[in-house]
């Protein structure tokens, strides 16, 4: 493996970083001095000397890990995730942390305790969320690859948004030791490049068995640059009819069949398949995601993490230190996942929502068990859209509509840029059997390469 040619040197990136400021797109920065001595002394590897960001719920020595939220403002943690020392082993100099929707529980980067970040395509538009800060930071040329999260599409959807690459690997292929967690179960480490070729690269360094994450598995990983090479002849490919609903908007559904027709010439072969479950995905992820986070952002309390609030007594510094530390968006997703859990509506709604879930996981076991390779989708319903322009928060949650089954399936998805619609790009998806992020980039880069300019044109 080797860098990107074209890719900035790091101070460089540091620079145009600071130079985009406006973009809002970095909770925090590395000094001029301290990417300097990292670019001097990075080992020889896959990304020496290359610049990369990652996003602020990736614990990191060197600089803070807020997750976008007060409560956690300053503090910065004793460890690095493993992800992070995979990328110091391979040379990478992390110049800052991202800006993301507060714990990455958002669709939009509006709900950063730092504010909002810009979608550098066009600024009164949201660059997509929660990884809307390392989105932002790839499409604005600071950096080639960044890394982000996923828990229901928060990489594919900002990738779609900014017009580049996003991937979210197979549950398991990246270790999550070192990630907050939102929803443990739905949690993925995920990477965005300019191209189908950096993030193949981008993936391949962080890819692999973790001893220090329980539900890291022990998978080869395939040499995704050069599967990304090999042509399409023999790959099949379904298009699931859910989601291509009748209410889809009809530029976007042009551009996914432009985009499938392309894969049928170069040899692949297309066949309608069906996810029979889909319309329950949403539900279900609005009741399991909010459920994993009630629990695992306990935590956050005032004693261990972060600052504290003053109070009299113990009740008084929780309360305080956890009213005054989330924002509402946080806080309504708390509230949502201690009600489905607690006694009495435990069964009705969270037991529920795990046998659907296993039903969405069966529905995408059996369409790849019929010989079927990857699967071709919208990534997103609509374009980026303006600020403010979504203040329901079920109108929020639904931008996830064509992600949220990958996550809740724990298998491998991707988004790439299809075309523009309103002067916006639209992404398209590939989702892939568990462990097979090969046939993706298999499918990506050949895309990729047919669509040319029309990509964003």
């Amino acid at each position: 493996m080797s860098a990107p040619d074209d890719a900035p040197d790091a101070v460089t990136a540091l620079a145009r970083a600071n130079a985009g400021a406006r973009l809002n797109a970095f909770v925090s920065l590395a000094t001029a001095a301290d990417v300097a001595a990292a670019a001097a002394a990075a080992p020889a590897g896959a990304l020496q000397g290359v610049p990369v960001v990652v996003k602020d719920n990736i614990a990191t020595t060197t600089l803070t890990t807020s997750c976008g939220s007060r409560i956690l403002e300053g503090w910065v943690s004793p460890y690095e995730a493993t992800a992070v020392s995979k990328l110091r082993a391979a040379g990478a100099v992390i110049i800052g942390k991202s800006n993301m929707d507060e714990f990455a529980m958002g669709s939009s980067t509006e709900n950063s305790a730092y504010g909002p970040t810009l979608n550098p395509l066009d600024h009164a538009r949201v660059p997509g969320g929660s990884s809307g800060g390392s989105a932002a930071a790839v499409a604005a040329g600071i950096c080639r690859i960044s890394y982000g999260s996923e828990t229901g599409g928060s990489v594919r959807q900002p990738a779609a948004f900014c017009g580049i690459v996003g991937v979210k690997p197979t549950y398991g292929r990246v270790s999550r030791f070192g990630l907050v967690a939102f929803a443990s179960s739905l949690d993925h480490i995920g990477v965005f490049g300019r191209t189908v070729d950096d993030a193949a690269l981008g993936l391949a360094v962080i890819a692999g068995h973790d001893r220090q994450d329980a539900t890291s598995v022990e998978t080869p990983v395939d040499d995704y640059r050069a599967e990304a090479a090999r042509p399409l002849a023999g790959l099949v490919v379904g298009v699931p009819t859910e989601y291509f609903p009748v209410t889809l908007d009809e530029r976007i559904r042009a551009r996914c069949h432009r985009a499938i027709g392309i894969l049928r010439e170069l040899g692949a072969e297309v066949r309608p398949v069906s996810l029979p479950h889909t319309d329950l995905a949403i539900p279900v992820y609005y009741i399991l995601a909010p459920a994993e986070a009630s629990s695992n952002l306990a935590r956050f309390d005032g004693v261990r993490y972060g600052p504290r609030a003053a109070a009299e007594d113990l009740r008084g510094m929780y309360e305080r230190t956890r009213s005054g530390g989330f924002g509402p968006e946080v806080t309504r997703r708390i509230i949502l996942g201690t009600y489905v859990l607690s006694q009495g509506h435990y069964d009705a709604y969270y037991r529920k929502a795990m046998l659907v879930r296993e039903k969405i996981a069966q529905d995408f076991a059996a369409v790849f068990a019929s010989g079927v390779h990857v699967l071709f989708t919208p990534t997103a319903p609509s374009p980026a859209f303006e600020f403010g322009t979504k203040s329901d928060p079920l109108e929020m949650y639904l931008s996830d509509i064509f992600t949220a089954t990958a996550n809740l399936a724990g298998v491998p998805a991707m988004s790439q840029p299809i075309g523009l619609v309103d002067g916006m790009p639209v992404g398209g998806q590939l989702l892939a059997a568990h462990f097979r992020e090969a046939d993706m980039f298999r499918a990506a880069y050949a895309l990729e390469k047919a669509l040319g300019s029309e990509a964003l044109s």
